[in-house]
């Protein structure tokens, strides 16, 4: 496991990330092969696993993205959070296919924590993209009914702000130049990630 922490509030310690990633395992697994994973029992994890917690959950097969399912704010203890997006994202990320048996050997497993999201303050729109920090921020775009957010992971193969913004409005189904003409809702948000 190794963890790379992004000023996420609160801090987990390694213990957690283990015990986070191995109650994914152990629900990927379930899931893909049938089973009914089982029921969280809260007493067994960890104290801090049962505060309310935001999540996402990455599939990894050979190095490359399988499935990414997650939530931008904490509804639920972060444990059950984690569970609830390994039951998902074997099947329920649009993009990919269901997880098959025969992949389970090949996948690698990713969790985000995230901080809480926060918005960003700007006064016209040349000046959004000076106010991101590349490789640091995570980004939720809003606009109307109309969201997308962007793991600070994607900065990895996006490192320009103009193009991370127009790809954003691009995956809310939005134009993508128009974050340089509207005044849009963006926030910011840290990450702690734990992976296999």
């Amino acid at each position: 496991m190794s963890s790379l922490g992004l000023e996420v509030e609160p801090r987990l310690s390694p213990s957690e990330g283990l015990a986070l990633l191995s109650l994914a395992r152990t629900t990927v697994v379930a899931t893909v092969q049938g089973a009914l994973p089982k029921p969280l029992d809260l007493g067994s994890v960890p104290a801090r696993l049962r505060e309310p917690g935001a999540s996402f959950v990455t599939l990894l097969r050979s190095g490359a993205l399988r499935g990414c399912l997650g939530s931008l704010h904490a509804e639920r203890p972060l444990a059950e959070d984690v569970r609830h997006h390994s039951i998902g994202v074997c099947a329920s990320d649009y993009r990919f296919p269901p997880v098959a048996p025969n992949e389970i050997p090949d996948l690698a497993l990713e969790i985000a924590v995230l901080g809480s999201p926060r918005r960003l303050v700007y006064q016209n729109p040349q000046e959004l993209a000076g106010h991101l920090r590349p490789g640091v921020d995570g980004v939720l775009l809003e606009a109307g009914p109309r969201r997308a957010t962007f793991l600070p992971k994607v900065w990895e193969r996006v490192p320009s702000a103009e193009e991370f913004l127009g790809l954003l409005c691009r995956k809310a189904g939005l134009d993508e130049d128009l974050w340089r003409r509207e005044l849009l809702e963006i926030s910011t948000y840290a990450v702690e990630i734990f992976q296999e």
